[in-house]
């Protein structure tokens, strides 16, 4: 990949944050392989890549809840919740590729870059570790707070504790779920999806928000979204 953006000033300079599990972390295989392990236990039978990506909500007990046909109860939820997470965490990391060029072109285009992840934040911090790819970020964040939640009060805290609360409009935020825009939205910013992650790109697209193949279309659409959203605004 030969991605370049280019160089913005400081009325045209972005804000990526980016989303982890199945966006900058490639990890839908290790995701399936870790809710197998959780569903027997609750009577579940195992699911594949196909079911996995097209039945995925969040949050979380209501993805359960789809898959089994009943809800969870609070202990089940807490003890699955806790299987899946030490299998998904004995896998090793891997970025998607092309992540870390394009994370290298921003830079150079003097964008700034984040992350943000409703994976524990002990967890986040040490796979981006093993990733390699701190350095290109201003801020990490993960979940410090009880499990099953959505994103938009998360985004709201991270855009407050990097000083972009007021200047949502230049904020992007690259994920894999509708949750990912939900959260952009309820907080002002925009979002582009991506069809490569967790969740089937036909639900995706059915909800008619900005979707792309690949991380590099989803961050080129977005500048592009930015820059209209600003000359409208200039106009109007």
């Amino acid at each position: 990949m030969n991605t370049v953006f280019a160089a913005a000033t400081p009325a045209t300079r972005m804000h990526v944050v980016w989303d982890w599990n199945g966006t900058v972390k490639d990890d839908l295989d290790d995701h399936v392989y870790a809710l197998n392990a959780t569903l027997p236990a609750l009577g579940g039978a195992p699911v594949d890549r196909e079911t996995y990506r097209a039945k995925h909500t969040v949050p979380i007990p209501a993805f359960y809840a789809r898959l089994l046909g009943r809800e969870i109860t609070e202990q089940e939820w807490i003890t699955s919740d806790n299987t899946f997470l030490t299998h998904l965490r004995a896998q090793p990391v891997r970025v998607r590729e092309g992540a870390v060029e394009l994370m290298t072109a921003l830079r150079e285009a003097s964008h700034t870059q984040s992350l943000l992840s409703l994976c524990p934040h002990d967890t986040l911090l040490r796979e981006v570790e093993q990733a390699g790819i701190g350095h290109f970020l201003e801020r990490i964040d993960g979940r410090t707070g009880p499990s099953g939640g959505t994103k938009a009060a998360p985004l709201t805290a991270h855009l407050a504790a990097l000083g972009l609360a007021d200047q949502a409009e230049r904020v992007l935020l690259v994920g894999d779920a509708v949750d990912d825009t939900d959260a952009a939205h309820a907080n002002g910013a925009l979002a582009v999806l991506h069809t490569g992650g967790l969740h089937h790109p036909a639900k995706l697209a059915a909800t008619g928000h900005p979707l792309t193949d690949t991380l590099a279309d989803a961050v080129a659409l977005g500048l592009r979204l930015a820059t209209a959203r600003r000359d409208y605004s200039v106009c109007v």
